[in-house]
């Protein structure tokens, strides 16, 4: 009894966040699937970019592993997670990527925050990438 008097601020905290966690779940669950897509689709190109400016440029099938995983960390997605084909999601974050390195090419101050002092090379590359795509 005393560990519950001493300790209740821990089970006021636990009770919270997992009050959280079931609305951000319910409340995705509860959009229409068209607007769950968009929002997922949102959601890899902020994850794509992370995953560039943590493995930088020419590490394809890692940054997609590392998207996958953090995709199937966040509460409201992994249940999403089980449902979407592997196949689906890597076409998803390849769209998701290609998107990034547009916005990476019009936009130097993120271009700085992913690749530092060496942006304005990488976004020569991205640019001959882009172009090479055609």
């Amino acid at each position: 009894m005393n560990w519950i008097i001493e300790n209740w601020f821990l089970a006021v905290g636990f009770t919270a966040v997992a009050v959280m966690v079931v609305y951000a779940v319910r409340r995705f669950f509860g959009l229409p699937t068209d607007k769950q897509v968009e929002k997922i689709k949102e959601w890899l190109v902020w994850a794509c970019i992370e995953a560039e400016r943590k493995l930088q440029s020419g590490t394809g099938q890692l940054k997609l592993r590392q998207v996958y995983d953090a995709f199937c960390a966040v509460p409201a997605f992994s249940a999403a997670a089980k449902l979407i084909s592997f196949e689906t999601f890597s076409e998803w974050v390849k769209d998701a990527l290609k998107e990034a390195k547009i916005m990476l090419t019009k936009n130097h101050n993120l271009a700085t925050y992913v690749y530092g002092e060496k942006a304005y090379e990488e976004i020569n590359k991205i640019r001959k990438q882009l172009e090479a795509e055609k």
